[in-house]
């Protein structure tokens, strides 16, 4: 039986008080986010947010001659959709699925009408805005003095961070390109890390075998981005029992569905 899917899944929800999450989760809608899905462009204004559960959103900055390179990326932990509440309502980024699941929808005037009222969700969204800043002054770190390995390891312990498996269904062409290296660089970080056995690659497919080796092979960059995330986001449990919900989530009861 497939395990049931429900808003605790994402941190910042899990974290809300019990009546922030009271007043948001009738209009939390349910949905599937599949590969590739582009959520916005650049420069585009937000008329949803989404709370990702078991999928992966990769916030990337493409430039003018088609190349790019992720900024950050968002899953469980956080929200697709921090412009809108900080004032900008755009973003220079573009934001898709590169790992495949579900998450939470929400409609935009929903969410600032929470957030208006200054209670938990705010403070969350600021606390998880401020490790959103931490990953991505990481990235740009990282990718400027360490490593292709080392930027690799980074990648796949923050990946495996977000996932229920030790098996991820990556390309090498989709690592790259998340990185903005070359492919025979990650080619070659790859067959590194399968010689010393902390993972195995096969076409499309990378298995960790060791996740301690990796965090060992990493920089020090994994650990400040997970070290702030822990920090600033925390569960804090509710007086009401948790529920399962529909895809089409009127006001009212809930459903129960199983995917």
């Amino acid at each position: 039986m497939a395990t049931p899917h429900n808003p605790d899944q994402n941190r910042i929800l899990a974290a809300l008080s019990p009546e922030a999450y009271a007043h948001l989760y009738p209009y939390l809608e349910f949905v599937p986010m599949p590969l590739g899905e582009v959520y916005y462009e650049s420069g585009g204004r937000l008329q949803h947010v989404y709370f990702p559960t078991t999928s992966i959103v990769s916030l990337h900055y493409v430039m003018e001659n088609g190349a790019s390179a992720e900024i950050a990326g968002v899953g469980n932990e956080g929200i697709l959709g921090v412009s809108l509440f900080m004032g900008g309502n755009t973003t220079p980024s573009r934001a898709s699925v590169r790992a495949a699941g579900y998450g939470y929808k929400l409609k935009a005037q929903i969410l600032m009408e929470e957030f208006s009222r200054a209670g938990s969700l705010q403070q969350l969204l600021l606390r998880y805005t401020q490790a959103l800043i931490t990953q991505i002054t990481q990235t740009a770190v990282c990718n400027r003095h360490h490593t292709v390995e080392q930027q690799l390891c980074r990648w796949l312990l923050l990946t495996l961070d977000r996932v229920s498996s030790n098996e991820l269904i990556l390309t090498q062409e989709l690592v790259a390109s998340m990185l903005g290296v070359r492919r025979e660089g990650i080619t070659e970080a790859a067959g590194k890390l399968q010689h010393a056995g902390y993972i195995h690659y096969r076409r499309g497919r990378i298995t960790v075998l060791d996740r301690t080796g990796l965090e060992d092979r990493a920089c020090e960059c994994y650990s400040v981005v997970r070290q702030e995330l822990d920090r600033l986001l925390q569960k804090k449990p509710k007086s009401a029992p948790a529920v399962v919900f529909s895809r089409t989530w009127p006001r009212g009861k809930p459903a129960h569905i199983n995917v």
